[in-house]
């Protein structure tokens, strides 16, 4: 339980300075290092002369070195602190960077700041760097809804799904999804390239955020302020989602605000033709993003208030 008091101190000190840039220009961030890692493995493995079979195993073996490399790290390094509370607060000052808590608040705020104002372009601009569909051709809806789904998706990958883990293993836990969770957005996807050698991450990504997606669902449909929408859209629409597990946190907040999500979107000058979630609500408008900020608020109050619970019980 003691891991459960770590998250709680990485949460804190994540709502309160997030990443700072000097310290980004310094050093780096994890994910980053992270990111340089798997791209020497996708480099070196990732062969395009090889078969099918062979690219498999090699992202097999790929993601199963860069996950236990990261989790031997924190292994190490948790072995070398003192117990006790000693042990709490560095675990969490450790885990920090691995918990994106403000940085998700703070790129979303981005975008609905200007939307708010009218600011069509600069809402674009900011909508840019947290989805990957076409901003150009995104109105005020079709900019509040990716805005909007980031917000719920990466509330489970970004906050929930590492402290969900870092709260049972400490440092191996939140490092080794921390791995797989980037393993996944730079290789798990099906492309020519990495249909694959991909297949693992995707696959060990899924398996990694089952728990935590579902999780992150329940916490918004607690903190809604239409509690019997958000529950009924998620159990009805969650599985519409492409994910197994991104409909869970994204179903619910579209029940909470009573808007509809997803549908279909334009990546790359191709239309992609996905379900709605909660089809037949209106659409979303900049908002709605606001409230969907405040939910994303409580619900990780609510979290870290039900960690600090099992570390103090």
């Amino acid at each position: 339980m003691g891991f459960a008091g770590a998250m709680v101190v990485a949460m804190a000190v994540d709502a309160l300075l997030g990443w700072p840039s000097p310290l980004f220009a310094w050093i780096g961030h994890p994910v980053t290092w992270l990111g340089r890692l798997i791209a020497v493995v996708d480099a070196a493995w990732n062969r395009s002369s090889d078969p099918p079979a062979v690219r498999r195993a090699a992202g097999v073996a790929g993601a199963f070195v860069v996950i236990a490399l990261a989790a031997a790290l924190g292994w190490v390094l948790q072995s070398m602190l003192a117990l006790g509370w000693i042990q709490v607060v560095l675990v969490g000052l450790l885990a920090w960077p691995l918990v994106a808590l403000r940085s998700l608040h703070d790129h979303v705020a981005a975008v609905a700041n200007p939307l708010q104002a009218g600011d069509i372009a600069g809402a674009r601009v900011a909508v840019s760097r947290i989805v990957g569909r076409d901003p150009a051709v995104l109105d005020e809806a079709g900019i509040a809804r990716a805005a909007i789904e980031s917000l719920a998706e990466n509330a489970s990958d970004g906050v929930v799904a590492p402290v969900f883990w870092g709260a049972l293993f400490g440092l191996p836990g939140i490092f080794g999804y921390k791995a797989i969770n980037t393993l996944d957005s730079m290789i798990g996807h099906r492309t020519e390239r990495h249909e694959a050698f991909g297949w693992a991450a995707a696959r060990i990504d899924d398996v990694a955020n089952f728990i935590p997606a579902r999780l992150t669902g329940f916490l918004f449909v607690l903190l809604a302020p239409r509690r019997s929408q958000a529950l009924s859209c998620m159990t009805r629409h969650a599985r519409r989602h492409r994910s197994i597990n991104a409909g869970w946190p994204e179903a619910a907040m579209a029940g909470a605000l009573g808007v509809r999500l997803s549908g279909p979107r334009i990546y790359h000058g191709s239309v992609t033709n996905e379900p709605w979630l909660n089809e037949g609500a209106r659409d979303p408008l900049a908002a709605d993003i606001t409230q969907g900020l405040t939910i994303y608020r409580r619900a990780m109050l609510l979290l870290a208030g039900l960690l600090a619970i099992l570390a103090f019980a």
